[in-house]
């Protein structure tokens, strides 16, 4: 006689690219509903008010692609290494445009986005699974969710292209294709249950890292406020 499967096993079964969306589903959607990201989403914010965004992702993502050098050859992290989605050099053009020719010189990191950097260069140079937390966490927002804030771009402030590169992925072909393709690695990485609940907790802080750039973000908002 055969013996019910328990709910043990069950979650277990699950693949872990559903699990590890759906243990990060609560703090995902306070990142969206987050007072600056609700003021920004709902247009209620100058083109600075979201530079001021875009300047805080180019810390984040120079964290997150030097990782991405270090992770290259790695055997467990390496597969999720894809320059195609590299957004550096596009966060430069943008910030050229969206803050002028010396840029470089004028852009600072937040208290927050500090604090991001540094978790990033704690977990992820070294550890296989806590590179692919944060690759996960940010990388396939922007391909999803990402895309609504280029339409806004768009549409407010007539950003088309240079201050809106950011959220082009022109280089992966099918976005819903490639995110299939990424949930695919995530499913099939050689993780043991140990390290699958690591890598969760480490995508929840992660998210709270995002949450907590986007409250520091909301402290000056109000200077940004579209007439």
């Amino acid at each position: 006689m055969s013996v019910p499967a328990t709910t043990e096993t069950r979650v277990d079964q699950t693949p872990f690219s559903k699990r590890l969306r759906a243990s990060t589903l609560r703090v995902h959607d306070r990142a969206n509903h987050s007072l600056y990201m609700e003021a920004l989403l709902g247009g209620a914010l100058t083109l600075p008010g979201y530079t001021k965004l875009a300047i805080q992702y180019y810390f984040v993502y120079q964290a997150i692609e030097k990782a991405s050098d270090a992770m290259a050859g790695d055997p467990v992290g390496g597969p999720f290494v894809f320059d195609e989605l590299r957004r550096m050099p596009a966060l430069a053009r943008d910030l050229a445009y969206l803050v002028g020719p010396d840029w470089a010189a004028e852009i600072q990191p937040l208290e927050a986005t500090k604090a991001y950097v540094r978790r990033i260069e704690t977990v992820a140079h070294d550890w296989p699974g806590g590179y692919v937390a944060h690759h996960y966490t940010r990388y396939l927002g922007d391909i999803a969710g990402g895309q609504v804030i280029r339409k806004l771009l768009e549409r407010n402030y007539d950003v088309a292209e240079a201050g809106s590169l950011f959220y082009h992925f022109d280089e992966i072909g099918s976005a819903p294709a490639f995110r299939d393709h990424y949930r695919a690695k995530l499913d099939t990485a050689p993780w043991d249950e140990a390290e699958r609940a690591r890598v969760v907790e480490e995508a929840l802080v992660a998210f709270e890292c995002n949450v907590a750039v986007f409250d520091e973000l909301a402290e000056t908002m109000d200077q940004y406020r579209a007439a």
